[in-house]
């Protein structure tokens, strides 16, 4: 927001550029976008002269006029305070310079996120490279005023979350694109959520600003409505209306980003040790293992050993991303490397080490990592535990519910239950099953996942299997929130869940006494233990369930059976066997 005039304005010889907005009452954003319009290129931490100054002051409103020169303090205490505090505010950013902003486009399926993207690699290339794009490598950049923007081209805020759910933060500002004609969706919540959960800036760009049903001005109150509030409703969030299709508003879009890249002031040591991470990799008939990497911090160069999550190489060769070769790149700057042995992850880190012997070492310290991490994961059994120890000082909930009424009741409840130890903290809260793209939220965030009336789908069972994300359903909302309560004081009882071990085919049925019945069977699929319960399934459904009698092979009695084997089971109190039954074997674990 501008500040309103009030007159006249002193303003120091030089002064840094937070103190000058806060001198003229008006945000950091808008002193730098007016120092822009000025001719005046700065970011938050830098100095800036009288005359730019004198000049942002003047289009705010003020009568600037120059401060007079400070009486000077006493020599020696003066020279020794400058000294310690030059020294304290510039060791750590000695060797760090000002790098370009990586930028990462989200937003629902058909609201032109791809379009933008085309549309600001094929206007604003670097001079001299247009039409020379040669190759897709998942990342390219940019260039406005001389100073370059590196874009990654994910799929969409699975991607992104998926990186985030290894380790791998690689974005600094988020685009948040959402059509004029359409509105927030679904999709674009779920953005919204993704990007506040990897705690980054947004800038929201509404596009389709050229078609008949446009409607900016509602947009913007339903990103209001979902906590997302642009500058001119007095919040901290730049909305720039675009048209992908006609090319309206790139510019605007361009310079607001780097106006926030400003703010941010983003910096990298391009001299020091170098590490980054692979954004995508694919194996190439011709080349081998070909990954896309982005630089983060020091130089990479063709011939160095580098180490990408668990494998490691010697780069034999290097292309940016018009398909050029060459033989260093920087921070922030997206690179095509060959001379991995095997395709990486994406999201895996990468980093240059002196020799093979340190390559694996790094490597198998990442292995043995990657499984404690895997087994570290927060669940409301360990939840307590973990505030003792001091790990956790916030609980991450993701809450899917049958009904938005219900997460609204839920949001209200979970609000309550908030300690002086621990924070409850929702992350996002939805209507529907749960899927995997909730999964992968949680796990990046280290969340929980409440699943109240609703069921959670076989992939978002199995991701969150992989990643140790633990999901809890409710039917009651008192259960739900006694049981988080619980948690948080230690009181929580243990949780068991079914775990089917395998199932058996009958084969043929035998009878053994009067009312005996055997089922020759044979092991279709992991293994038919002793110990378990089980289910006879026929016709696709259960006909009976209970424990097992006899467990045999041959005239012995064993404790299990494997798959591929045959076996007699007899069941206890069940003699309604029919050829064609299947018998699934279950136990119950803890959670």
């Amino acid at each position: 927001m501008l500040a309103k005039p009030t007159g006249p304005v002193a303003i120091p010889n030089q002064l840094m550029v937070k103190d000058l907005a806060d001198l003229l009452g008006a945000s950091v954003n808008a002193v730098i976008r007016e120092l822009i319009g000025v001719g005046t290129f700065a970011s938050i931490n830098d100095v800036v002269g009288y005359d730019p100054a004198s000049k942002v002051a003047a289009k705010l409103g003020f009568e600037p006029e120059e401060a007079a020169a400070p009486a000077p303090a006493p020599a020696v205490a003066s020279r020794r305070d400058a000294d310690q505090i030059g020294s304290a505010a510039h060791v750590e950013d000695a060797h760090r310079v000002t790098r370009p902003p990586v930028i990462t486009v989200m937003g629902h399926v058909d609201h032109g996120k791809t379009s933008l993207l085309d549309a600001i690699r094929n206007t604003r290339v670097a001079a001299g490279e247009a039409g020379g794009i040669t190759q897709h490598i998942g990342a390219y950049q940019v260039e406005v005023h001389g100073r370059k923007i590196t874009f990654l081209d994910t799929p969409g805020h699975e991607a992104f979350t998926a990186m985030r759910a290894r380790g791998a933060q690689v974005t600094d500002i988020a685009v948040i694109v959402v059509a004029a004609d359409d509105g927030v969706m679904p999709q674009t919540r779920e953005a919204i959520d993704h990007a506040r959960a990897a705690g980054v800036p947004l800038v929201v760009a509404i596009n389709k600003i050229d078609r008949p049903g446009a409607n900016p001005d509602h947009v913007k109150q339903q990103l209001a409505e979902n906590d997302v509030v642009i500058e001119e409703y007095g919040g901290d969030v730049v909305a720039v209306p675009v048209s992908a299709k006609r090319g309206t508003g790139i510019e605007d879009l361009l310079e607001v980003l780097l106006l926030v890249a400003d703010v941010q002031d983003f910096k990298s040591n391009p001299d020091g040790a170098t590490r980054g991470v692979i954004i995508e990799a694919r194996m190439e008939k011709s080349s081998g293992a070909t990954a896309t990497a982005l630089v983060q911090e020091g130089t990479l160069k063709v011939g160095d050993t580098i180490v990408a999550g668990a494998r490691f190489g010697k780069v034999r060769a290097m292309f940016d991303d018009t398909g050029k070769r060459i033989k260093r790149a920087g921070p922030a700057t997206p690179v095509s490397i060959l001379g991995l042995p095997e395709v990486p992850a994406a999201g895996d880190r990468f980093e240059v080490v002196e020799d093979d012997k340190e390559a694996r070492g790094i490597v198998h310290q990442r292995q043995s990592e990657d499984y404690d991490a895997a087994h570290a994961s927060i669940s409301l059994d360990t939840l307590y535990t973990a505030m003792r120890e001091g790990k956790v000082k916030e609980l991450n909930l993701l809450v899917k519910a049958d009904v938005q009424g219900s997460a609204e009741a839920i949001k209200h409840a979970l609000s309550q239950l908030n300690t002086d130890a621990l924070r409850v903290r929702l992350i996002r809260d939805g209507v529907g099953d749960v899927s995997e793209t909730d999964v992968d939220l949680a796990a990046a965030s280290g969340a929980i996942i409440i699943a109240f009336n609703v069921k959670v789908d076989s992939a978002a069972q199995r991701v969150a299997g992989a990643n140790g994300v633990d999901i809890r359903s409710y039917e009651v909302i008192y259960k739900l929130v006694d049981d988080i309560d619980a948690a948080l004081k230690g009181l929580l009882e243990p949780v068991y869940k079914e775990q089917v071990d395998g199932h058996a085919e009958v084969m043929q049925l035998f009878k053994a006494g009067r009312t005996t019945i055997i089922g020759g069977s044979r092991v279709t699929d992991g293994k038919i233990p002793r110990s378990d319960q089980v289910r006879v399934q026929r016709g696709g459904k259960t006909v009976w369930s209970g424990a097992i009698a006899s467990l045999r092979r041959g005239k012995e009695d064993v404790r299990e059976v494997a798959q591929g084997f045959e076996c007699g089971i007899v069941l206890d109190g069940f003699t309604e066997l029919e050829e064609g039954d299947i018998i699934e074997a279950f136990s119950k674990v803890r959670v």
